[in-house]
């Protein structure tokens, strides 16, 4: 069975399973308070051109939403986020369990969010009679595989300055977006008040880096991270990983070979006919097709089905990682033509 099911579904780069296993006897410092993370620490910060950043590590996507969403805002405020937004739809209302109301908005048809829209969301909420629209958030890549420009953010940036909002970006699959020319590590650490670095869905066992440049947020972090159940006790196997995916570009490098293969399953797919639900630049792809095909493929390969156009027709996502091989993207593409 191949499967194309989602980015995380093998192990760890195997630099990472090495220096795991090297250090495993090693001893450390508990919590995160070890020399690993704290080099990750230092090397993330020279990534993101913030000397004063504070940088906290995470088992989770869930979990760092909810911390650092928590660790933002007061009781009465809100969450912006698109529609299709992983705190709207993937999180099993954590986020409205925390105590704050996630605002749904339309995005646009590949799940941004843009100036306007924000705009439209915080005149809707004019009083202390609703929640107080308080912090956007936004993914890049996002859910249907769009990529957020170095621009687009800073437009973001500019109307939460005239709005008074936070901006949170979830970078889940921030290395997709980063190898697919979305904005870079520095623009995140100039236009962000807050962001997280995804190692769990490239190239880590787990993990996510949270990285603050807000100093009222990053001001008893670690407390409410030990609160709401995101601190892990052998936390330098946290730091460990991040020291290895930020030494020698191994991180965008994971990500680009993902997006190779997963573009070259788009260009596949598109040259045999068939169309796609969004257009996506990274390493998830959305092609819709004839049910009476996808049942011959069944046997040999795994997908999620994101919905049916019509009667005879099912969109389903492909996602490529930093471990799929070339060999697997032609089998499907010679089994597609086949079939």
């Amino acid at each position: 069975m191949i499967r194309f099911t989602n980015d995380y579904s093998e192990g760890c780069h195997p630099r990472i399973l090495e220096v795991l296993s090297a250090s495993n006897t090693e001893g450390n410092f508990g919590y995160s308070t070890d020399p690993h993370c704290d080099h990750a620490r230092q090397l993330i910060r020279q990534a993101i051109g913030r000397a004063g950043a504070a940088v906290h590590f995470l088992v989770g996507g869930t979990q760092t939403n909810t911390v650092c969403i928590c660790a933002a805002l007061r009781p009465h405020q809100a969450v912006i986020a698109a529609a299709t937004g992983h705190v709207c739809v993937h999180e099993t209302g954590a986020i409205e369990a925390s105590g704050h109301k996630c605002v749904a908005a339309p995005g646009t048809a590949d799940g941004k969010l843009t100036p306007d829209i924000i705009r439209a969301v915080c005149d809707a909420h004019p009083d202390e009679h609703m929640v107080q629209p308080k912090l956007v958030y936004i993914s890049n890549t996002t859910e249907v595989g769009g990529v957020y420009t170095g621009a687009e953010l800073a437009a973001i940036r500019q109307v939460c300055d005239e709005r008074g909002l936070l901006l949170y970006l979830d970078g889940a699959r921030l290395g997709s977006a980063l190898a697919a020319g979305g904005a870079t590590l520095a623009e995140l650490g100039a236009l962000c008040d807050i962001f997280s670095i995804g190692g769990t869905k490239n190239g880590a066992l787990f993990g996510e880096a949270i990285c603050i440049q807000d100093p009222a947020i990053a001001e008893d972090f670690r407390y409410i991270i030990k609160q709401r159940g995101g601190m892990l006790a052998k936390g330098w196997l946290l730091g460990i990983q991040f020291e290895q995916l930020m030494r020698d570009g191994l991180y965008e490098e994971l990500a680009a070979h993902a997006n190779a293969l997963a573009l070259r399953l788009r260009d596949g797919i598109a040259a045999l006919g068939y169309g796609f639900a969004f257009d996506s630049p990274s390493n998830q792809q959305f092609p819709i097709l004839p049910d009476r095909v996808l049942k011959k493929l069944r046997e040999e390969f795994h997908w999620e089905e994101m919905g049916k156009p019509d009667t005879e027709h099912t969109t389903i996502r492909l996602v490529t990682s930093w471990a799929t091989r070339p060999e697997a993207v032609d089998a499907f593409l010679t089994a597609l033509a086949r079939a």
